[in-house]
C-alpha cells in the first residue's frame, strides 16, 4: 500500500510537471500546480481504492492519474485570444 501511495504521488507530480511546461502560460505559479498534482493524484488514489478492493493497484493508479488531470484542469485561466469585451464596455 505505501507503494502506491508513492507511486500515485510520483504519477502526480509527473502530471503536473507536463502540464505546467506545455501550459506555462495558462497555469498559475509552479507550486501551486504541483501541490495540486500530487494532492490529486493521493485523492484519487484515496477514492478508487476505497471504491474498489485493495489488489487493484493498476485501477487505483488509473483513478489517481484521471483525479489529479481533473484537478489540474481547473486551474486552467483561458488564453488571451479568447478573451472578447463585452458589448457594454
Amino acid at each position: 500500500m505505501l507503494l502506491e501511495v508513492l507511486g500515485s504521488a510520483v504519477l502526480g507530480l509527473i502530471l503536473a510537471w507536463a502540464a505546467a511546461r506545455r501550459l506555462s502560460h495558462r497555469l498559475p505559479a509552479r507550486p501551486l500546480v504541483y501541490s495540486t498534482g500530487v494532492a490529486g493524484a493521493l485523492f484519487g488514489d484515496f477514492v478508487t481504492h476505497s471504491a474498489l478492493d485493495p489488489g487493484s493497484t493498476l485501477l487505483s493508479l488509473l483513478g489517481a492519474a484521471v483525479i489529479s488531470a481533473a484537478s489540474l484542469s481547473l486551474l486552467l485561466r483561458p488564453s488571451a485570444r479568447l478573451r472578447r469585451r463585452s458589448l457594454t464596455a
